[in-house]
C-alpha cells in the first residue's frame, strides 16, 4: 500500500512540472525592429505592416509515465426492461385469473354434483316412502279384508248359532206347549151337551216355577160350561211343565196365552 501511495505522489509531481514547462515554453519575445532615418526624402506613405502570423505552438510532449493501475469498477446496475416486466406481470396476473377461474369452475362442478346427489337421495327417499306407504296401505287393506271376512264369518256363525238356538228354543217351547196342553186336557171334564170343537182362549199368569197364579178367559168359546171346565183344568194342572232354559221359559212367564180345543 505504501508503494502505491509513493507512485501516486510521483505521478502528481511529474504532472505539475509538465504544466509549468509547457506554459513557459509557449511564451515568445517580440522580435526587434530596425528603422533607417532619411533626412532628404519625403516620408513615404506608411506601409501597413501585417502582424506576424502566430506560429502554431507545438503540443508539449508528455513524458512517458507509468501506466495507472486499472481499477475495475462494478458494472452499472441494469435498468429493468419495463415492457418485459409488464408482460411478465400480465402473464402472472393471467395465470392467477385462470387458476381462480378453474377453482371457481371446480367449486361450481362440486356444488352441482352435490346438488344432484342430494336430489337423487331425496328422490330415492320419496320413492322408498311411497313404496312403504303403498305396502302399508296394501297390508291395511289386506288386514281389513281379512278382518271383514272374519267378521262376516263370525256374523254368519253368530246368525247360524242364533238361528239354531232360536230353533232349539222354539222346539223346546213347542214341546212344552204340547206338554201343558196334554196335562190340561187330561184334567178337563167336558160338559155332556158339548157339540163340535169349540175354541177357548185363556190368559194364565204363572210363576217361574210353573205355579198358576190366575186364569181368565180372553176369548170365550160360546159355551160357558166348557169355558169354566177349561179354567178349572188349568188350575188343577198347576204347576205347569215349564222348560228349564230361561229363554224358552220367557215364552210362558209371567203370562201364558193358552188355547184349548176339546178334539185337538
Amino acid at each position: 500500500m505504501f508503494a502505491a501511495g509513493a507512485l501516486a505522489l510521483g505521478v502528481h509531481v511529474l504532472f505539475v512540472l509538465l504544466l509549468v514547462f509547457g506554459v513557459s515554453w509557449q511564451t515568445q519575445h517580440a522580435a526587434p525592429v530596425m528603422v533607417d532615418v532619411w533626412e532628404s526624402l519625403p516620408a513615404p506613405p506608411p506601409v501597413a505592416v501585417k502582424p506576424p502570423r502566430p506560429q502554431p505552438v507545438p503540443e508539449p510532449v508528455k513524458p512517458a509515465s507509468e501506466p495507472k493501475p486499472v481499477v475495475k469498477e462494478p458494472p452499472p446496475p441494469r435498468t429493468p426492461d419495463i415492457a418485459l416486466e409488464k408482460k411478465k406481470a400480465e402473464a402472472e396476473h393471467l395465470k392467477k385469473l385462470q387458476a381462480l377461474q378453474q377453482a371457481e369452475e371446480k367449486a361450481r362442478a362440486e356444488a352441482a354434483r352435490a346438488a344432484r346427489e342430494k336430489q337423487q337421495a331425496e328422490q330415492k327417499k320419496r320413492e322408498l316412502l311411497r313404496q312403504m306407504e303403498e305396502e302399508d296401505l296394501m297390508r291395511r287393506m289386506a288386514d281389513e279384508e281379512a278382518a271383514s271376512a272374519a267378521r262376516q264369518a263370525q256374523l254368519a256363525e253368530a246368525r247360524a248359532a242364533a238361528s239354531k238356538h232360536q230353533a232349539e228354543v222354539a222346539s223346546v217351547v213347542g214341546r212344552h206347549r204340547d206338554l201343558i196342553s196334554a196335562k190340561v186336557r187330561g184334567n178337563t171334564r167336558l160338559p155332556d151337551n158339548l157339540k163340535g170343537n169349540p175354541e177357548v182362549r185363556c190368559l194364565v199368569k204363572l210363576l217361574p216355577t210353573g205355579e198358576v197364579l190366575s186364569v181368565r178367559v180372553t176369548q170365550s168359546s160360546g159355551n160357558t160350561a166348557y169355558d169354566e171346565a177349561v179354567m178349572r183344568a188349568i188350575e188343577k194342572s198347576s204347576p205347569l211343565p215349564l222348560p228349564a232354559d230361561r229363554e224358552a221359559r220367557a215364552a210362558f212367564v209371567p203370562e201364558l196365552s193358552f188355547v184349548h180345543r176339546p178334539k185337538e
